[in-house]
Order: structure tokens, then C-alpha cells, then sequence
């Protein structure tokens, strides 16, 4: 990068930090530090809610995501507006009327103490885990401009988060958090615009948008019904209801977050923005990888998009075969671009069969390219079996760090910052909120002063902070990010879901039958997850509706209470 986007990024990442500490100075007691005293308003809910779930995997991944897959992911998100329904109508007033601190607060008072400890432990395995892969995408990114090992990054990333949020506590995490995303919203725009600017004089929108289709790209709604198959609008709409529906009524990160708005109306109307505004939002991000893809057209790519793994090989005994992989793939290319500019002056023809001699010509030649591409990989293991094959992560960094211009390059940098700090910070608060109030509060120390419990929950902040970078060490294992971090919420969302369904919903059944459902259920959702028995969306409809099933069976299976 050069000086101005450094000046850039790190003015940036500074006005965050600083702007959050100052709104946020002065928490004296458990209250504010992790409730921010329950005053915020609609607008700063509905920007911390939608901060908090569009981490940085959102915006590193789903570009590389859109590369790689098409738009087909936008379908995920299909549930979440009837999920912010049901949430507004059943959850916010709950949890307001009862003033609790964490949504498993209410399952002690609804059950018993062994099912609010079971389900707080359930979400900090979750949310523990997934945070460390948030830690991990910008670190990604400081280790690919700066071409030093993802460790440090990773360290250094995750202790800059630790610092303001032990010091701030929630209401830091939610201002800052409205500040990054009204940054995200502008760096967003800016990047689509120049993007599209950048691909060649005459291509026009809907041409390039055609194009992609005839490589399969523009594959925006699936309607066939397929268990296996990961994003349809069936799994979108009902798997995507029940994960969001976990997700914004039983994770408290999502759920500490609206419970700082100042009544029930304004975390209501916080829901609501979040619902309407997600999927264009998470459309458009998509569709800034479709014009990456496009440009790759006309733009020869690497063959391969982390650049540190290349800088490897290429430092190994096979560079010369992976040197003679890249001419070929320079020469393949070639022909590529020449049957991707045959296409686009075919479409502005409108001539449908010279379209389809087009496309199958672009088809050939693209097919050609990408078993060459899979010749280098093959290398790159040679040279490094650790070496993760999945290169979507680094698509759109490429792409941005090579030919946007400056200034701009240091801004979708910082925003990328910003989001994985907005969605740490909040994961961190939200772990430690649980720690201390479901845990330490309730079972270890639950006599001890408000000075204590301040103490407590800022030293749960730093442990939960060093758990997470642990995870993020091990981050780079998991493939795509984006995917990683949503699959591993479906292996406990369901079940989670389904003990806070009964709880609402079926006042006979007791904290004995709603306990064994729930064991009986994680145990069931974790080996059809790790055998892959369905796809991962389907896991959290199958978790809530088999812990209902089996807490209802189980009550009326129970010998009935002798009478005292």
C-alpha cells in the first residue's frame, strides 16, 4: 500500500477507537459496563445489531464467495426478515419485562438452574469459536500487505479489541459500532462504483451481468428442493429462519445488543432496520463479487490469490514448475479473455445463436484455465501440504490491494478492520457477560459486590480475548470463512432455539424433559453434522424441532409427582 492509504487506515482505526473509549468513559458498575444502562436509541441498536453479524468475514469473504459461487448465497438471508417478526412480537418484550443481563437468565426462572447452565455453555463453545474466526480475516489481510506470518497479525489484531472493550464495555462496542457501519456503508458504495468503472469501455451493466450468467454466477434463486444442496430458497427461508431465529433471540451477543435500547419500541425498531436493510446490503456485497469476476474476464488474475502461499513456493525446490504452470496459465487466459470479449459483443447482438457459440466457447476456454489453475495447487501442496487450497478469502484483498486507486484502498482496508473489531467486540462482551452474570455471578460467586462483578466481567473480557486468538491460529484450516463461522453456528443454534421455543411456547413441559431433549439433540445434530447428512442449514430446523419432539415425549413419559 502506499503512504496515503496508510495515513488512511490508521486514521481511521484511531477515530474508531478513541470516538468509542470517550462515548463510553465512566462505567461504574456492571449495569453500564455490560447494559450500557439500557439508553440507547432505535438507530444505534439497528447499526450494532447489523454490525455485530457483518463481521469482517462478510466483506473479505462474500466477494470471494460471489467469485467462486455465484449469488446463490444471498438465499441464506431469506429467513431473517419473518425471524425479526417473531423476535419483535415474542423475545424483546420478554426480556425487557424481566430485565436480565443474558437471555439465559430466563431459563433458570422458566426451568431450572441446570438448563441456564447448559445452554450458556452451548453459546460460549459457539461463540468462542466463531469469534476466533473473525479475529482471523483482518489479520489475513495485515499479513498479506505486510508479507509477515498471520500470527503476529492475529495478535496483534485481537489484543487492539481486547483493549478498548475491557475498558469501555458495551456502550464502547455499540457507538463505535454506529460510526464503522455509516464508514462500511460509504467504503461499500465507493468500491462497487470504481469497481465497475475499471472493467472495459462498452462491456455496460447488463452485459457484464449476462456474462457472468453464462458462467453460472448470476444463480441469485435456486427453487429446487434439495436437503443437500447448501443454498436453495427452501433452505434459505426455512433453515435460514430457525439460524437467525437462534441467532438474533438466543445468542447474546445479538441479544445484548438490543437490550441496551432504551425500551421495547426502540429495540424493536432496531430489529426491524436490521431486517429490512440485511439482504440488499448482503445482495450488494454479493454483487461487488460478480463485478470482480467480471473484470477477471477481460484482467488476468493470479493463478492462484494468496500471494503469501505463492512467495512460498516459489522459494521452494518446485519453483520452476509452478513458474511453468503460470505461463500456461498466461497462455490459457489469453484465449479466455478472447472468447469473453466474442461474448459480450455476441450479447449486443441479441443474437441467440451466436450468444450460445459464444458461451460455449467461453465455457472451453474457462475449463481449460481452471484445470490449469488446479495443476499450480497441486504444487503449491507439494511445496506445503499445510497449505489451504482455498483461495476465496483473498479474491477481493487482491483485487483492491492491485487496482483501486489510492486512498481508497486504505479505506475498504480500514473497513474491513472495522468490522471484525465491531463484531469482536461485541462476541467479547457478550462472552463475558455470560461468564459472569450465568456463571460466576450465579454459581461460583453470587455474594459479592457490584466493584467485583465489574472486575470479574472486565477479566472475563481478557480471557475470552486470548481463547479467541487461540481459535484464530487455527482459523486458516477452515476454507471459506464465511461459510466456516455459519456452519459451526448450525451445529448449536438449533438446539438452543428449541429449549427457548419450549420455554415460550409450552408451559407444561419442566426443566427435567426440556434438559435430556436438549443433551439428546446436540449429541444427534453433532454426527449428522460431522457425517454430513444434510446440508449445514438444515441442522438448526432439525436441532429446534427435535429438542420440542423429544422434551414433549420425555414429560409425559415422566411418572407423575406423588402428592406432599
Amino acid at each position: 500500500m502506499s503512504l496515503t492509504d496508510w495515513i488512511v487506515l490508521a486514521v481511521t482505526i484511531l477515530t474508531i477507537v478513541i470516538y468509542g473509549v470517550w462515548k463510553s468513559r465512566g462505567s461504574k458498575n456492571i449495569n453500564n459496563y455490560l447494559l450500557g444502562d439500557q439508553s440507547l436509541p432505535w438507530y444505534t441498536v439497528g447499526f450494532s445489531v447489523m454490525a455485530t453479524q457483518a463481521s469482517a468475514i462478510t466483506f473479505l469473504s462474500a466477494p470471494g464467495q460471489a467469485y467462486s459461487d455465484g449469488m446463490r448465497f444471498v438465499q441464506f438471508y431469506f429467513g431473517l426478515p419473518l425471524a425479526m417478526i417473531v423476535l419483535c412480537i415474542t423475545f424483546v418484550p420478554i426480556f425487557h419485562k424481566l430485565k436480565v443481563f443474558t437471555a439465559y437468565e430466563y431459563l433458570e426462572q422458566r426451568f431450572d438452574l441446570k438448563t441456564r447452565a447448559l445452554t450458556a455453555l452451548l453459546f460460549l463453545i459457539q461463540r468462542g469459536l466463531s469469534t476466533g474466526i473473525t479475529i482471523y480475516a483482518p489479520a489475513l489481510i495485515l499479513s498479506a500487505i505486510l508479507h509477515i506470518n498471520v500470527t503476529y497479525t492475529t495478535l496483534f489484531i485481537g489484543g487492539l479489541v481486547i483493549c478498548y472493550t475491557v475498558y469501555g464495555g458495551t456502550k464502547a462496542v455499540s457507538y463505535t459500532q454506529l460510526l464503522q457501519m455509516s464508514i462500511i456503508f460509504a467504503g461499500l458504495f465507493l468500491a462497487g462504483f470504481v469497481g465497475y468503472g475499471l472493467l472495459p469501455k462498452g462491456t455496460g451493466l447488463s452485459n457484464t451481468l449476462h456474462l457472468a450468467g453464462k458462467l453460472g454466477r448470476m444463480n441469485v434463486i435456486d427453487w429446487k428442493f434439495d436437503p443437500n444442496n447448501r443454498y436453495n430458497i427452501w433452505s434459505g427461508i426455512v433453515g435460514g429462519f430457525f439460524l437467525q431465529l437462534s441467532y438474533f433471540g438466543t445468542d447474546q451477543s445479538q441479544v445484548g445488543r438490543y437490550l441496551t435500547g432504551s425500551s421495547v419500541g426502540q429495540s424493536r425498531l432496531g430489529l426491524i432496520m436490521n431486517g429490512l436493510v440485511k439482504i440488499p446490503m448482503q445482495f450488494l456485497i454479493l454483487l461487488i463479487g460478480i463485478l470482480v469476476f467480471a473484470f477477471y474476464q477481460f484482467n488476468q488474475p493470479p493463478v492462484f490469490f494468496n500471494n503469501y502461499a505463492v512467495e512460498q513456493v516459489k522459494q521452494s525446490r518446485y519453483a520452476a514448475e509452478f513458474k511453468q504452470d503460470e505461463q500456461e496459465y498466461a497462455q490459457a487466459f489469453a484465449i479466455k479473455k478472447n472468447a469473453a470479449e466474442n461474448m459480450v459483443s455476441a450479447l449486443k447482438t441479441h443474437d441467440q445463436g451466436r450468444i450460445s457459440l459464444a458461451q460455449m466457447q467461453l465455457k472451453a476456454a474457462d475449463g481449460q484455465a481452471n484445470a490449469i489453475r488446479q495443476k499450480a495447487i497441486e504444487v503449491l501442496k507439494k511445496a506445503d501440504p499445510k497449505t489451504d487450497t482455498n483461495d476465496t478469502n483473498y479474491v477481493f484483498l487482491t483485487f483492491v490491494t492491485r487496482y483501486l486507486p489510492k486512498g481508497l484502498i486504505g479505506l475498504l482496508i480500514a473497513i474491513v478492520f472495522l468490522a471484525s473489531m465491531g463484531s469482536m467486540a461485541s462476541a467479547l462482551n457478550s462472552l463475558a457477560s455470560t461468564s459472569v452474570v450465568d456463571i460466576y455471578k450465579r454459581i461460583i460467586n453470587p455474594h459479592a459486590s457490584e466493584k467485583d462483578y465489574l472486575a470479574a466481567s472486565r477479566l472475563s473480557t481478557v480471557v475470552w480475548g486470548l481463547v479467541c486468538i487461540g481459535m484464530a491460529l487455527y482459523a486458516g484450516h477452515l476454507g471459506n470463512l464465511l461459510e466456516a463461522v455459519n456452519q459451526l453456528g448450525s451445529y448449536i443454534y438449533g438446539t438452543i432455539l428449541g429449549v427457548f421455543v419450549v420455554a415460550f411456547y409450552l408451559k407444561h413441559v419442566k426443566g427435567r424433559a426440556v434438559f435430556i431433549a436438549a443433551v439428546i439433540t446436540q449429541v444427534s445434530i453433532l454426527i449428522m453434522g460431522f457425517r454430513e447428512m444434510v446440508a449445514y442449514l438444515w441442522l438448526n430446523a432439525i436441532g429446534c424441532v427435535l429438542v420440542i419432539v423429544i422434551a414433549v415425549i420425555v414429560e409425559k413419559a415422566a411418572p407423575p409427582k406423588l402428592p406432599r
